[in-house]
């Protein structure tokens, strides 16, 4: 399965399990790390691990990946790599702390995306 493709199902688990604020940022030329970086926030511990499990489990059973995953237990923040598409299930205040996208988007999209997220300051 291809980086486009491990994508998809990525992004449509992810809807499935009622994430939020799904951004996506496409790493190719910037990282050798993956093809596509994946941000999205769960509302508590809870959901964070439960949308990080069930995506574990499509990976394995659709596309036949066995992603490796990191923070499951604390539910703060999780880290699940793909191969070509890295994921980051966040609490929103932990996500909000971290700002990953004003790392890696471009200056005008990461701005964009502030004026518009709600603040968990």
């Amino acid at each position: 399965m291809g980086g486009e493709d491990l994508l998809r199902l990525v992004l449509n688990s992810l809807e499935d399990d009622k994430a939020e604020d799904i951004v996506q940022v496409d790493l190719r030329g910037k990282s050798d790390i993956a093809d596509f970086m994946v941000i999205a926030s769960g509302r508590s511990s809870r959901q964070v691990a439960a949308i990080s499990e069930k995506l574990i489990e499509r990976l394995k059973a659709d596309a036949r990946v066995l992603a490796r995953a990191e923070g499951k237990d604390a539910g703060d923040w999780v880290l699940i790599d793909a191969g070509d598409v890295i994921v980051h299930v966040f609490r929103p205040e932990v996500r909000e702390f971290y700002q990953l996208e004003k790392m890696w988007l471009p200056a005008e999209d990461a701005a964009k995306r502030a004026s518009t997220s709600p603040s968990y300051a």
